[in-house]
C-alpha cells in the first residue's frame, strides 16, 4: 500500500478525464505531476503539483487548471476536500477512513516493500578494501552503506548481488608478503625493521607464526624470489579471513568475492580493451602535461589509451604504460566488462572519497562497453572522524596506524555503529564520538529508535497478557492521524531512497516516526482516552492497540533495511 502512489493515480486519471472533456490539450506528459506532503501540516494531509507543472505547456493559467483538477478530485470517496492555494498547488484532505486502513495494513509483514525495481538485476560493488590489513574506520562507513543500501534496493524489489573486489593484483600485496615475511623472520628469534612503505602493524604477527608453522625455517635466507609468490597467496588469504570476520562482526556477508588476480594471464583484460578498440575508442597516442606545476619528472611518452572523453570523461586515460605494463584503470575495465557480461542491469561502486577522480574515466568505460545500456553510479563516502568524549580517539596499536573496525564494533555494538553510520548522507563528512553513541537520550537517534520499538513490545506484551488482541483501529485524536499519516509516508520515503541510493532516508524517518509516536505517548498523559491500555475495558484497548503494534512493525522494517536488529526491551 503506497497511500501517495494511490493519489497519484487518481490526479492521473482526473487529468485524463479533463483531456478527454476537453479542458486540457492532447498530448500532455504527465512525468512530472506529483502527490507528495505538503509543506506545511496546517494545509492539509496531501498536495500535488499538477496545476503548476501543466499550466504552461497547456497554455492555461496555473489556477484555473487547479480549479478544474479540484472539482474533480473533490467528488472521490477518499477525499474531504480539494482547496486550491497560492497561485495553483492543490491541497487534498483525505477521509479519516483512510487512516484507520493505512493502520491495519501497516500492521503486515511487508509493509512498505515495492515492486519498485520490477527484479531488475543490481551489482552492487562495496568495500573492496586492499587485502593487506584489518578494516579500519574508514572502510566501516562504506561498509555500511553499500550493505544498507543492497538491503534497501532488495526490499524495493530489484535483484541484488553484494559483490566486494578484491585488490589482489597490484603491488600493494607484495608490500604485504615483505612485511609477513619480516614477522616470519621474528617468529623465528631475528630482529627486523620495517622501511617505510611496509606495513608494521601487531596484526601481522599471526600471520607470521603461522607461515613458520606451515614452512617451517624453508624461506629463512632465502632471497626473495624464492618466497615471494608463495608467502603472497599465504598472507593475502590470511587477510581476507580478517576481512571476512570484520564484515561478518558489522553484519555484512557478501554474494561474491571476486579476484582482480583472475583477471591476469587468463586474457579477460585482453578481451576487455579488444572490445573497446572495435568501437574505435583504443589508440596511441600523448597525453598533454598536467595543469598547474609541472612535475620535474614529466616527460612526453606514447601510451595507449582509452578514448573516455567520447563519454564525458575530461581527458582519455591510459590503459598500458609505454613499457607494456597495464595500468590500474586496465583490469577495472575488464571486471566491470565482466559485471556487465554477467547480465547485470545496473552497477553501483561504493568508493572512498579519495577515489572522486575515478568516477568519471569508470562511468566511461562502462558506457562504453555497454552501448550506455547498462547505468553506472558511483557513491563516494566521506571520511568519518572518530572521537571519544570529544577527544580524537587514538589509534590501535594493534593496528600500527589506523583505528580498527573491530574496535569500534566491540566498543558500541554493530547496530549503533550502523545505525549512526546512516545519520548522514554519505559525500557529506561523519563525526562518530564513542561516548554519545551509547548515551540513552532523544539525542541519539539510534537508542531513540530502539527505545520507541520496546516500549511498544512491553505495551504488546502486557496486552497479551490481558488477553486482548489487535482491534479495529479507533483513531479519535489529531495525535493518532499524526501518527498514522507519518506510517503513511513509509512506502513513498522506501521509494525515494531506492530510486536516489539514498539508505540514510530511511534512518531520518525513523527517528521522525519515533518522535511522532512518543509525542502521541505523552498526549496519553493528560487524555486517559488515548491511552493504549484500558484495564477495564478489551474493547478500548483491542482498538487502541493497532496503532503502536503497526509502529513498532514499521520500524523493524525500516531498522531491518538499515541492517539494525530491533530490540524487544531496553537493558
Amino acid at each position: 500500500m503506497n497511500l501517495f502512489a494511490d493519489m497519484r493515480t487518481h490526479v492521473i486519471a482526473a487529468l485524463d478525464d479533463m483531456v478527454r472533456a476537453g479542458q486540457l490539450p492532447e498530448g500532455l506528459s504527465f512525468d512530472n505531476v506529483a502527490v507528495e506532503p505538503p509543506r506545511e501540516a496546517a494545509h492539509g494531509d496531501m498536495a500535488t503539483n499538477a496545476a503548476m507543472v501543466l499550466a504552461k505547456p497547456a497554455d492555461m493559467k496555473p489556477r484555473d487548471l487547479a480549479q478544474n483538477l479540484a472539482a474533480r478530485l473533490g467528488s472521490l470517496n477518499v477525499v474531504e476536500s480539494a482547496d486550491v492555494a497560492g497561485p495553483g498547488f492543490l491541497n487534498l484532505r483525505l477521509s479519516s477512513a483512510l487512516w484507520s486502513d493505512v493502520v491495519s495494513r501497516a500492521q503486515e509483514a511487508g509493509f512498505g516493500a515495492s515492486k519498485l525495481g520490477a527484479g531488475a538485476k543490481v551489482n552492487v560493488e562495496y568495500v573492496s578494501a586492499n587485502p593487506t590489513g584489518p578494516l579500519h574506520v574508514g572502510h566501516t562507513r562504506g561498509a555500511v552503506f553499500g550493505d544498507a543500501l543492497a538491503n534497501l534496493l532488495a526490499f524495493a524489489g530489484y535483484d541484488v548481488t553484494r559483490e566486494y573486489y578484491i585488490n589482489d593484483g597490484g603491488a600493494q600485496v607484495d608490500v604485504l608478503a615483505r612485511s609477513v615475511y619480516l614477522r616470519y623472520l621474528e617468529a623465528h628469534g631475528q630482529e627486523v625493521s620495517f622501511p617505510d612503505g611496509t606495513y608494521p602493524g601487531d596484526y601481522l604477527k599471526d600471520v607470521g607464526e603461522g607461515l613458520k608453522a606451515r614452512v617451517g625455517d624453508a624461506y629463512v635466507g632465502q632471497p626473495e624470489d624464492a618466497w615471494l609468490a608463495d608467502v603472497r597467496e599465504f598472507a593475502t588469504e590470511a587477510m581476507m579471513t580478517l576481512i571476512r570476520n570484520d564484515l561478518a562482526s558489522l553484519g555484512v556477508k557478501m554474494d561474491v568475492f571476486y579476484s582482480e588476480k583472475s583477471l591476469y594471464g587468463t586474457g579477460r583484460i585482453e578481451e576487455a580493451l579488444k572490445e573497446l578498440d572495435g568501437k574505435g575508442l583504443i589508440y596511441k597516442g600523448t597525453l598533454e602535461p598536467p595543469k598547474g606545476k609541472l612535475p620535474d619528472d614529466w616527460e612526453p611518452r606514447e601510451q595507449t589509451l582509452f578514448r573516455s572523453t567520447a563519454y564525458g570523461d575530461d581527458v582519455d586515460r591510459p590503459v598500458m604504460k609505454s613499457d607494456g605494463a597495464w595500468t590500474y584503470f586496465a583490469p577495472d575495465i575488464a571486471y566491470h566488462w565482466d559485471k556487465i557480461d554477467r547480465g547485470f542491469d545496473q552497477l553501483i561502486d561504493v568508493f572512498g572519497a579519495d577515489h572522486g577522480g575515478y568516477v568519471k574515466r569508470m562511468k566511461a568505460a562502462v558506457a562504453a562497453l555497454s552501448d550506455e545500456r547498462v547505468p553506472l553510479d558511483v557513491k563516494l563516502c566521506q571520511l568519518v572522524r572518530l572521537y571519544d568524549k570529544g577527544e580524537p580517539f587514538k589509534m590501535s596499536k594493534r593496528a600500527g596506524t589506523f583505528v580498527m573496525l573491530s574496535d569500534v564494533v566491540e566498543r558500541v555494538g554493530k547496530d549503533v555503529v550502523r545505525f549512526l553510520m546512516l545519520t548522514r548522507k554519505n559525500d557529506a563528512p561523519l563525526d562518530f564520538d564513542l561516548a554519545k553513541a551509547v548515551e540513552e537520550s532523544r539525542d541519539n537517534p539510534v537508542w531513540y529508535v530502539q527505545y520507541t520499538h520496546a516500549r511498544i513490545r512491553s505495551v504488546m506484551r502486557k496486552a497479551d497478557g490481558m488477553g486482548v488482541a489487535p482491534g479495529t483501529p479507533n483513531l479519535t485524536h489529531p495525535a493518532e492521524i499524526e501518527v498514522a499519516k507519518k506510517l503513511a509516508e513509509f512506502p513513498r520515503i522506501v521509494e525515494i531512497a531506492a530510486k536516489a541510493h539514498e539508505p540514510h532516508r530511511i534512518a531520518f524517518y525513523l527517528g521522525e516516526l519515533a518522535q511522532v509516536f512518543n509525542s502521541l505517548w505523552n498526549a496519553g498523559d493528560g487524555d486517559h482516552a488515548i491511552r493504549f491500555l484500558h484495564d477495564s475495558d478489551s474493547d478500548a484497548t483491542a482498538g487502541k492497540i493497532p496503532l503502536p503494534l503497526a509502529v513498532s512493525v514499521v520500524i523493524a522494517a525500516g531498522l531491518g533495511i538499515l541492517g539494525v536488529d530491533p530490540v524487544e526491551e531496553m537493558r
